[in-house]
């Protein structure tokens, strides 16, 4: 594929690097799903001394890559192949193997732990745990190195470019106006607070069929792609040909085990567009983690929860539950926006899930640069929950506690969901203000989304950092205001 002969040296040697993550996906993806709780401890062991062969294995391209840096007339494939090696080499240049070992032992009993302790809803338990995590991602960003602000170096490490100064930015665009919104919204009574199907009981068999039957609509690919049960729902990608989903099911208000499937089906279709030219190589995986959330909120809130979805939904649930005997489309559609300031981020609407981010950036950023301490936490966290949504969690699980990530050591994760939701907005934007969209579903053409969806975006892997491929496709980068056009478009028009 690679004209430049040095690239194609490259990507001969890199095989063996991919080898190596694709056996961490699947151990990962299996800790989530199927590992007993007592093998965690081996689990960690094994992950670690992966995660040190890859970093080996990576180091020794660093010869390579700097020769194909100073080559000339690359193209844009090869230019992103020699890019995302050097941000790779960048890391395990910087971090010293025992200190990967550590991460990946610590962090892998930690999520186990993290299980227990939010299923009794004790912080104290998780305590120890998260101490050490903060202690080893302050020493990652030191070592890393950073200009201004030792959370940047984190920030990059999952959305290459992105710093504090782009993420405040953002939310001090995007918090505003969202609270003016909110309480527009919730005055106005159009969109309610509460549903009656929220409490309404479900048989978890029932909605299985009903989540088979979306993953039919949405036409994803039964040979290579499957979906599983798990604690947290996450999606995984082992292979261009093999990528996974989980979602979870909780036996009441069947709308969150439907949305966590569209939200995963929206990841697996990131990772299933990727020009299969891209396999094996560096770029075979998404932009971002910001631009890969963009595609998950596009599809379950821009196209999963529109009237025109819902139509297509109707049929399928009325089979399977009956319980929605006796609410027409309408009332449906209300039922999956409702609108309402609640505790849990998986569960919160499109209008208040930006403060739930929000509070997770500001803390993340003031634990890192020594601010606070983790001991700290539950209390910060309730304090600046009530600042921005006027409610305080009444314990740790729907508190500190309800998120995996920090148990995973993903510091620098959480405001890339909100870049997800304002990449989200510059789609509907380009798509005529959401027009496309709607007029593909009115026909039940979810195949002329997705394909406009790989056409612009899934097809490029990660060929382009995340701003130049907004660049590409919208003509500017990280813009919130399309999003917030979006916002009050849909609930104030």
């Amino acid at each position: 594929m690679a004209k430049n002969p040095i690239v194609r040296d490259i990507l001969k040697r890199y095989r063996q690097v991919w080898a190596l993550n694709h056996s961490m996906a699947l151990m990962g993806w299996d800790t989530e799903t199927h590992m007993p709780e007592g093998g965690a401890t081996p689990r960690g062991m094994a992950s670690g001394q992966l995660a040190m062969m890859v970093q080996k294995a990576t180091v020794e391209l660093d010869g390579m890559v700097r020769k194909a840096e100073k080559a000339r007339d690359m193209d844009d494939m090869e230019k992103g192949v020699v890019r995302v090696l050097r941000r790779g080499l960048d890391f395990s240049l910087k971090i010293p193997p025992e200190m990967v070992d550590e991460l990946q032992r610590v962090t892998t009993e930690a999520t186990v732990v993290w299980r227990t302790a939010r299923k009794k809803s004790d912080f104290k338990l998780f305590r120890p745990h998260l101490e050490k995590i903060v202690k080893l991602e302050r020493k990652v960003a030191e070592k890393l190195g950073y200009e201004k602000h030792p959370y940047n170096a984190l920030l990059n490490m999952f959305e290459e470019g992105f710093t504090v100064r782009d993420a405040d930015a953002v939310y001090s665009k995007l918090i505003p106006a969202s609270r003016k919104l909110v309480d527009k919204v919730m005055a106005a009574g159009v969109y309610p607070e509460k549903h009656p199907l929220e409490t309404a009981k479900y048989e978890t068999e029932a909605v299985e069929r009903v989540n088979q039957g979306v993953v039919g609509i949405l036409k994803m690919p039964g040979d290579r792609f499957r979906m599983d049960v798990s604690t947290h729902p996450f999606s995984v990608r082992i292979a261009s040909d093999d990528v996974r989903i989980t979602t979870r099911y909780e036996g009441v208000n069947f709308k969150g085990s439907l949305f966590s499937t569209i939200h995963e089906c929206g990841h697996a279709l990131y990772e299933l567009g990727i020009d299969e030219k891209l396999a094996y190589t560096p770029l075979g995986d998404g932009a971002s983690y910001g631009v890969h959330e963009s595609q998950s909120r596009f599809l379950e809130n821009v196209v999963g929860r529109s009237r025109e979805f819902t139509k297509l939904l109707d049929p399928m649930l009325r089979k399977n539950l009956p319980f929605v005997d006796g609410y027409d489309d309408e009332q449906l559609y209300r039922y999956f926006n409702t609108v309402k300031r609640s505790f849990i981020r998986v569960e919160a609407d499109e209008l208040t899930y930006n403060f739930h981010t929000a509070l997770r950036y500001e803390i993340e950023k003031k634990v890192i640069a020594g601010d606070i301490e983790v001991s700290e936490l539950p209390s910060l966290w309730n304090d600046t929950f009530e600042e921005y949504l006027g409610m305080r969690p009444k314990n740790d699980a729907e508190g500190v506690l309800q998120d995996v990530h920090w148990s995973g050591g993903s510091f620098g994760y959480f405001a890339t969901y909100t870049l997800g939701n304002v990449v989200a907005g510059m789609i509907w934007h380009k798509m005529k203000d959401g027009a496309f969209v709607r007029e593909a579903l009115q026909r039940g053409d979810v195949m002329e989304v997705r394909e406009w969806l790989r056409s612009n975006i899934h097809r490029y892997g990660s060929t382009y950092a995340p701003k130049a491929l907004q660049m590409k496709v919208f003509g500017e980068a990280y813009n919130p205001d399309r999003f917030l056009q979006y916002l009050t478009q849909k609930y104030t028009s």
